[in-house]
């Protein structure tokens, strides 16, 4: 059923993409697949500060806007780093490893001793004015400790910290530490624990419940935030704290099916638990999902990654901006929803959801719903009927509670679709902050980093997000692991595995004109009239252009261009030369739109001569006609902005450049004289476009060729290595066996076509034949048409003369000489030998040529006990078996 649903949701994407591709029934790509407008490489990067050390894992970040310290969790270390310059030497440390004896019990529980045995800093937050709190996993044995903030050291030991962190170091894990000392924590805690929404102090302390309905169901948790509904309130409603966390599901759906939703869940600050229900457990807790899809396609992205919280001037003005991902690993894409603090709480109004049995189906649920409300925080109302705190509700309300987690609504994101959609992007972290513009409207920017370690800016504009730039933050490619803001610093601060990078919110200098400033859409940016600056340090912002909703002027058009703004070049060369015009446009969202003397160059076709690409014009075997002044511009929200202006003359005969001296063309030219040798004509000649072309033409044939004989040729040796490893003898064609003698039948497979031939199976009884072999120290055999025995491969002796009559079979010897005994006073025979040796290497047979006998000066165990010197690892048995060879 998993796999049906992936087949159809995989369907489902690539036919949603190629409808994006085809551009219906979206725009592209403004509504889509944004494009950054402008990229920047590590290298061009202004402002760039890096902190890194020897520890690892820089992923936990806190700063606070009265604090002059980034503080910063890593892998066996704490650090407090000038906020102003992270780079500074003033860095604070305090070392906090695991212990050896801790790493050993870590590795025993089957962990990673190079990525998980260590101490990684999971908890970094303000406790109270001059202590700060944090947790390690501590090798799988969570820590936590008070850190004395002005001298930076420990103020106490560590103590015991299973409940508020995860032993793993990347376990879905969120904390909130609010002003009066309440710590919530929401992770999976243990090894076999479940997930769990913990608060740990002051007393009671809480959690979630398991039984007889489990309220998360593999919880992975992203954030969570403290919302103050209560300024304000009319009823007097209580503060919530907000979880957003990604789960197995547990609905049925009449249109989709996914194995995991992303969620929102709510809780009250002042919950106490119940009396007799639902003792130590929440008595408001409540979740539902969030839901981030392409409605045209009902393609939902499911996986929750990152989550801001944006607080605005009012509690109902709260907006949750969330980064979505798909479910399966190999396929990158991502979305950025909206969704505001209305819809939630219209969402925990709602009905409710409700399973019959504990493996059965959530399904909405229609019954009667007790008083007061279940979830609901403790009010006025509720306090005017006597029920002043959670353990005054009836029991009723908290069974319902109990069984009843799930709302049934949905949370809409705003406009009811992403804010953004990225294709060949996955997202990690985000952070948002909010600028005021030049035209008195507020904007919200997002700095967002991604797995391989960019960081986009983008602003909000009307629902859509225009993605500013894209800044390339590390050489080699790393996940973002965390992203911070302050804007009394004007910095954001960038976590990753091998250290933190500081950059500006903004770099207004990189445009260098107005036109750029303009079209960037940057509400840090204004253009001055001769400079773009930033609106945040100018006092006064009414001689600001802006045009952030957009991003088109006509002020630019009425100020005199600057020699500057246009670059200038001129090129010479030879009719039938091929010449291209660079034209290098620092927007992604421009386009290049070309003019000769003033008029637009038509045609771009195969005959028009010219070819129009990325990288500029090409002027293919130029003509004379087609010399003039040649313009580059940039097309941008419909308007032309000039780059560049080329002066091409082209000519018939162009003068010999001066040695050293550099010409303006771009292809290099053969000069022609007024009579041309044959020898140059024949040069030009052969230089031509077309003969070129048939040239490379016919290199890539013969190329070509070369490569169908080569795999010809390896797919032969190929074949030829794997026959070569079969293991088998090779013998030389033997004489013609003897008429009177059947014994000797049984020893020799005559091949009529090859030099030599394959020994299949031998049998025990042609000891006779095997006698009588001689050897020279050269490795060659004597004259005597006998089987020598030689370690190696066969060899095919070149003899065109047909082999002689082999000797009739000698009488088996009663006692052999002394010299001539086999180990062991054994009398092997010579097939069984050659048995037993083949245990451990190929022993092959050949066969001399020669018309001359050898006369029997060397018994067959002599040559036997040379060959088994150098098999000093073969063994002779008594009794060889009769197998085959």
């Amino acid at each position: 059923m998993l796999g049906a649903h992936f087949m159809a949701a995989m369907l489902l994407l690539l036919t949603s993409l190629c409808a994006v591709a085809n551009g219906f029934p979206f725009r592209t790509p403004l509504d889509l697949d944004v494009t950054p407008r402008v990229t920047v490489l590590s290298s061009g990067l202004e402002g760039y500060r890096r902190f890194e050390s020897s520890a690892v894992n820089y992923s936990t970040m806190l700063l606070e806007a009265d604090s002059e310290r980034l503080y910063v969790g890593a892998r066996g270390a704490v650090f407090a780093l000038n906020a102003s310059d992270i780079s500074a030497s003033s860095a604070l440390t305090i070392e906090w490893e695991a212990s050896t004896e801790q790493k050993l019990q870590c590795v025993l529980k089957g962990k990673d001793n190079k990525t998980e045995c260590f101490n990684h800093i999971r908890l970094l937050q303000r406790f109270n004015s001059t202590h700060l709190y944090m947790c390690g996993t501590h090798a799988y044995m969570p820590l936590c400790a008070y850190v004395d903030e002005k001298r930076f050291v420990m103020s106490s030991q560590p103590e015991e910290g299973k409940d508020k962190c995860p032993y793993g170091p990347t376990t879905g894990f969120t904390a909130l530490i609010i002003a009066d000392q309440q710590i919530y924590t929401a992770s999976r805690y243990d090894f076999w624990s479940f997930p769990d929404i913990r608060r740990n102090a002051p007393s009671p302390a809480l959690k979630t419940e398991n039984a007889p309905t489990r309220w998360l169901n593999e919880a992975d948790f992203v954030g969570s935030a403290l919302v103050r509904e209560s300024l304000g309130s009319s009823d007097g409603d209580d503060d919530k704290i907000y979880f957003f966390f990604t789960e197995k599901s547990q609905e049925q759906s009449t249109t989709y099916s996914h194995s995991r939703v992303a969620r929102v869940a709510r809780i009250c600050k002042g919950d106490r638990g119940g009396h007799l229900t639902l003792q130590k457990r929440w008595t408001s807790f409540l979740k539902t999902r969030l839901t981030c899809s392409l409605p045209e396609y009902d393609f939902h992205f499911n996986m929750l990654r990152s989550v801001f919280v944006m607080h605005g001037l009012a509690p109902q003005d709260t907006l949750f901006y969330g980064i979505f991902g798909l479910e399966w690993k190999n396929v990158k894409a991502s979305a950025v929803c909206r969704f505001a603090l209305s819809e939630v709480q219209e969402a925990f109004r709602g009905p409710y959801m409700e399973s019959q049995d504990p493996g059965s189906t959530w399904k909405e649920y229609v019954g009667k719903i007790p008083e007061p409300r279940p979830g609901t925080c403790i009010t006025g109302k509720l306090r005017a009927k006597g029920m002043n705190v959670s353990t005054s509700l009836p029991d009723e309300v908290l069974d319902f509670v109990r069984r009843h987690p799930l709302m049934s609504h949905q949370v809409q994101p705003a406009d009811r679709r992403p804010l953004l959609f990225r294709r060949t992007t996955d997202y990690t972290h985000m952070a948002a902050t909010v600028v005021q513009g030049v035209d008195e409207q507020t904007y919200h920017v997002l700095y967002m980093g991604t797995d391989e370690g960019w960081l986009h800016k983008a602003v909000d504009i009307k629902g859509q997000l225009h993605i500013i730039e894209e800044l390339q933050l590390f050489e080699e490619p790393e996940p973002v692991t965390n992203v911070l803001l302050s804007t009394e610093r004007t910095s954001v601060y960038v976590s990753s595995p091998s250290g933190v990078v500081q950059l500006p919110l903004s770099n207004c200098e990189r445009y260098t004109s107005c036109y750029d400033c303009i079209f960037s859409r940057d509400p840090h940016c204004g253009w001055s009239g001769a400079e773009c600056v930033d609106v945040v340090t100018q006092s006064n912002r009414s001689s600001l252009i802006q045009d952030i909703q957009h991003g088109r002027t006509g002020y630019c058009v009425t100020l005199k261009p600057q020699a500057s703004d246009m670059v200038q070049r001129s090129r010479s060369v030879r009719v039938g030369d091929d010449v291209l015009l660079q034209c290098e446009l620092n927007s992604n969202l421009a386009t290049p739109s070309w003019t000769l003397n003033g008029g637009e160059v038509q045609g771009y076709d195969l005959n028009s001569g010219f070819r129009t690409g990325t990288d500029g014009l090409l002027i293919i075997e130029a003509r004379q006609d087609q010399s003039g002044l040649y313009t580059c511009h940039a097309v941008e929200n419909d308007i032309k902005v000039a780059i560049v202006t080329y002066n091409v003359t082209i000519s018939p005969d162009l003068p010999r450049p001066p040695p050293g001296e550099r010409t303006g063309t771009f292809i290099a030219t053969v000069p022609s004289t007024e009579h041309p040798s044959s020898d140059g004509a024949q040069s030009l000649h052969l230089l031509s476009p077309k003969n070129m072309e048939a040239m490379y033409l016919s290199l890539i044939t013969v190329l070509g060729g070369l490569c169908v004989v080569l795999t010809v040729v390896l797919a032969y040796v190929g074949f030829c290595l794997r026959a070569d490893q079969r293991g088998k003898y090779s013998l030389r064609a033997a004489a013609a066996a003897h008429p009177s003698s059947k014994r000797s039948s049984r020893c020799r497979k005559q091949h009529r076509n090859s030099a030599h031939m394959e020994l299949k199976t031998v049998s025990s009884h042609c000891n006779g034949v095997c006698n009588g072999v001689s050897k020279l120290h050269n490795g060659d055999t004597q004259d005597g048409g006998f089987l020598q025995i030689v370690p190696g491969e066969a060899q095919t002796l070149a003899s065109n003369d047909p082999p002689p009559p082999a000797p009739p079979l000698p009488p088996t010897p009663q006692h052999t000489s002394p010299e001539c005994d086999f180990p062991n006073g054994l009398s092997a025979t010579l097939p069984s030998v050659l048995r037993r040796m083949n245990g451990n290497s190929y022993v092959l047979l050949r066969q001399s040529d020669s018309e001359n006998t050898s006369p029997l000066s060397h018994c067959f165990s002599e040559e036997l006990n040379r060959i088994l010197e150098k098999r000093k690892h073969t063994q002779l048995l008594p009794r060889p078996d009769e197998s085959s060879v």
